[in-house]
């Protein structure tokens, strides 16, 4: 019997029942059959944040996205999405995920974006966000088809409260993307903002990209890839990994704090 594709999609926050549940049922509605994954959220006795939207908040949990990286790869994950549409980590999780694949929001958004359409425009929640968002999407080789960053004036915490308020200011954003910066697709830029692509699809006639369910979905393609056809990660040159022997030399994963603050498990 052929074990399950496992997949695990880590919010880089403190675990909340409500949350959490928001993206499992993200998880369930769109993974394949045979798919297991698991959504975790970092332990909130150590990881208090709701949100990560300041690099000082990003700093502090990086050490708990790590940890889960290597637990993870540790129980046999085959891809690994980290909740973010800051790509938080992403570069230094692929260092030590072993055979695991990395992923994350930004970095799989963007590249379903591109083929889709040749311009497409990212819907953020703040100005703050556009400077860093922007250097990862100029990383990645997009920046001649990125239209604009267009803000909706939104914290993380604020995408779930009014729904209305919420789709309104989005379709407003939408709306000058695709009609004033000429955007043929468009990438909503928080994970939060999960639950409202399908509305403005209908209303604006172009692709709009959920970072949630592109982060899950693109783990679990590059899962399929492995098991398919064995493109694991490289770990030559740049991808170098450190050694097993300099970890434990370091003690660089001691400590018996819970790695996980919540874990759902999502499965046929």
């Amino acid at each position: 019997m052929t074990k399950p594709i496992k997949i695990m999609y880590l919010n880089p926050v403190a675990e909340d029942p409500v949350v959490d549940r928001i993206f499992a049922d993200m998880a369930r509605d769109h993974k394949l059959p045979g798919t297991e994954v698991h959504v975790t959220a970092l332990p909130r006795e150590h990881y208090g944040f709701s949100h990560i939207e300041f690099r000082t908040y990003e700093a502090l949990v990086t050490r708990g996205i790590m940890r889960a990286v290597r637990t993870a790869a540790e129980e046999g994950f085959d891809a690994l999405a980290i909740g973010c549409f800051y790509d938080t980590a992403m570069h230094d999780a692929r260092e030590i995920s072993g055979d695991m694949i990395i992923t994350a929001p930004c970095n799989s958004s963007c590249e379903i974006a591109a083929s889709l359409s040749n311009r497409f425009g990212i819907i953020v929640g703040r100005r703050k966000w556009v400077n860093q968002m922007k250097r990862n999407v100029v990383e990645y080789g997009h920046e001649e088809r990125l239209a604009g960053f267009y803000d909706v004036g939104l914290g993380v915490d604020d995408f779930q409260k009014d729904h209305d308020e919420t789709n309104r200011r989005l379709l407003a954003a939408g709306r000058r993307a695709v009609e004033e910066g000429g955007a043929e697709s468009l990438i909503l830029g928080c994970t939060m903002e999960i639950g409202f692509y399908k509305e403005l699809e209908r209303d604006l006639g172009v692709p709009v990209i959920d970072p949630s369910i592109a982060a899950l979905k693109r783990a679990e393609y590059a899962a399929i890839l492995k098991r398919q056809c064995g493109w694991v990660p490289s770990r030559k040159g740049s991808c170098e990994s450190p050694s097993e022997e300099e970890i434990a030399r370091f003690n660089a994963f001691a400590g018996n704090d819970p790695v996980f603050g919540s874990r759902i498990v999502v499965a046929d």
